[in-house]
């Protein structure tokens, strides 16, 4: 029999989708109202893999990423979702006009091994979480660099995003190696 042990080491981040870059700064502001000061941001990217969004972002979104310092606890990761879901909704009344969405914020986190992102539709390589929110493997560590899964997003899959990504994942790296990890609280019970 497997006996549990310590959850993984996990770092909370959130993906920006927006209209433009006052629409980011705008959830960017949100985000930190909610979660505190962010640790780091990444750099901002022009939206160009897919049309998919077009209808409630406009023709020209961008994309950023903010990451939290502290040990997160996964099992915090739907609570989350349903959080800035809540946030989009607020964004979208502020700020929308003629856009039904004009800033999407999709959660997640990072451990060594992966990343993960919260979403609240279902397919087949989602796994339920609670409250009709899923958590998806969306990229995998290995062999020094971040991997793409068949159903990766686009975005997530091209690469733009490692440089940030394995920043985010080197601080992680250094704290565990310096015995600096904290267990999360649901491990310790």
């Amino acid at each position: 029999m497997a006996t549990p042990r310590f959850l993984e080491q996990a770092v909370f981040f959130c993906g920006l989708l927006a209209a433009g870059r006052d629409e980011l700064a705008a959830g960017a502001e949100a985000l930190v109202q909610a979660f505190g000061p962010a640790r780091c941001g990444s750099r901002v990217w022009r939206f160009d893999n897919t049309e998919y969004y077009r209808d409630e972002l406009g023709p020209r979104p961008v994309r950023a990423f903010l990451a939290w310092e502290g040990a997160f606890d996964t099992t915090d990761l739907a609570q989350r979702k349903l959080l800035t879901n809540a946030m989009e909704i607020d964004l979208a009344s502020r700020l929308g006009g003629a856009l039904t969405r004009p800033v999407n914020l999709d959660p997640g986190y990072l451990t060594l091994a992966k990343v993960v992102l919260a979403s609240a539709k279902n397919y087949a390589h989602r796994i339920h979480l609670r409250d009709g929110i899923f958590a998806e493997v969306t990229l995998q560590y290995r062999g020094g660099r971040l991997r793409p899964l068949p159903w990766t997003f686009p975005d997530y899959g091209s690469g733009r995003y490692d440089g940030f990504l394995l920043a985010v994942r080197q601080t992680l790296a250094l704290g565990v190696s310096h015995g600096n990890g904290n267990r999360s609280k649901t491990a310790r019970r």
